[in-house]
C-alpha cells in the first residue's frame, strides 16, 4: 500500500475499532490521504494494525458515517472530497491541538459548541496526550446588553430584556469555562501560553464560524424557530436561534493555493480580524 498509517498509541484505551478509525481520519483530515484517494484494502489495513478484519470494517464504518469516507462497491473505500459539505467539528479541533501553537477563532449566537468541542483535546493535554505550547482563543458574541433581532417574544417578535439576560448568562458560562479551563493548563505547567479574549458587538450574529489554526474555516447559519424556554421562573414562547441544527460547511487551505477552500479560510480570518479590531469592544466575563 502506497499510504502507511502512522503507529497505534499503545497506551490508548479506546476500543480497537476506534483507534484505526481515528488514526485513518487524522491521516484524511491532514491530507496524508489526498481526496479522491483509495484507502488501503482491507487486507493491508488488517495487516498493518493487526486487528481482525471486523475491526477495520467497523472502523471504515464509523468514517463513512462521519462523511469521511465513501464505499464504491468492488472498487474499495475512497476519501471523500469535503471541501463544500456538512462537516463535523471535534475531530478537527482535537488534530488542531496536535500543533505546536493552536489558535482558535469563533463567532457565534454563543460558544457552546466550541465548549464541548475543546473537552476531550483538553482531557489528553491533562494525561500527556497533546502538548502545545500554546493556545490562544478568540471569542466574539453579540452584546446582550442591546436589543437584537433574536431572541424575541413570539408573540410580537418584540424585544424582552429576560431572554437577552438569559442568553447573556449562557454565553458568559461557556466562555468563562473555557476560559477557566485554559488558565488551569497554564497554572499547571502543561501549557505555556493560553489567553482567552472575548470582545462583544451590537450586530445579532446569524450565523457561527471557526477559523482553526489558520488553516480550516467552518460556517454555518443559525436556523430561527419557535422555542419555548423558562426566563427568570416564567414561561416564554419566543423566537430563537437554534444552534444544535446549524449544519457546518469545512474549508481548508489544504485545497491549494487557489482553490476555493483557500479563499473561503483567507476571507473568514479577514472578517473576523475586521470586526475583531473595529467594532468590537472588550468584554469582562467577571463583570467587573
Amino acid at each position: 500500500m502506497t499510504f502507511v498509517p502512522d503507529p497505534l498509541d499503545p497506551d490508548d484505551d479506546r476500543p480497537p475499532y476506534e483507534q484505526v478509525a481515528s488514526s485513518l481520519g487524522a491521516a484524511i483530515r491532514t491530507r496524508k490521504i489526498a481526496p479522491g484517494e483509495k484507502l488501503p484494502s482491507q487486507k493491508e489495513l488488517t495487516e498493518h494494525y493487526g486487528f481482525a478484519r471486523a475491526t477495520i470494517q467497523r472502523a471504515l464504518r464509523d468514517l463513512e458515517d462521519e462523511g469521511l469516507v465513501v464505499s464504491r462497491k468492488g472498487s474499495g473505500v475512497f476519501v471523500r472530497n469535503r471541501t463544500e459539505r456538512p462537516a463535523g467539528l471535534r475531530p478537527y479541533v482535537e488534530q488542531a491541538f496536535a500543533a505546536t501553537d493552536v489558535t482558535i477563532d469563533f463567532a457565534g449566537f454563543s460558544s457552546e459548541t466550541l465548549h464541548g468541542a475543546l473537552q476531550e483535546p483538553l482531557d489528553k493535554i491533562r494525561i500527556g496526550r497533546l502538548t502545545p505550547s500554546s493556545i490562544k482563543v478568540r471569542i466574539l458574541v453579540p452584546d446582550m446588553a442591546v436589543p437584537q433581532a433574536a431572541p424575541v417574544r413570539r408573540e410580537d417578535c418584540g424585544d424582552d430584556e429576560r431572554l437577552r439576560l438569559r442568553m447573556h448568562e449562557i454565553m458568559t458560562g461557556y466562555a468563562r469555562s473555557i476560559r477557566d479551563s485554559m488558565a488551569e493548563l497554564s497554572h499547571l505547567g502543561l501549557v505555556p501560553d493560553t489567553s482567552v479574549d472575548v470582545r462583544v458587538h451590537s450586530g445579532t450574529q446569524f450565523f457561527k464560524l471557526y477559523v482553526i489554526n489558520g488553516a480550516d474555516a467552518f460556517f454555518g447559519y443559525y436556523p430561527i424557530k419557535p422555542n419555548k424556554v423558562v426566563a427568570q421562573g416564567e414561561p416564554v414562547e419566543i423566537y430563537d436561534l437554534v444552534g444544535k441544527d446549524t449544519v457546518l460547511f469545512h474549508h481548508s487551505v489544504n485545497d491549494g493555493e487557489s482553490s476555493s477552500g483557500t479563499q473561503q479560510v483567507q476571507q473568514a480570518s479577514m472578517w473576523f480580524d475586521s470586526v475583531w479590531n473595529t467594532i468590537a469592544r472588550g468584554f469582562d466575563l467577571d463583570g467587573h
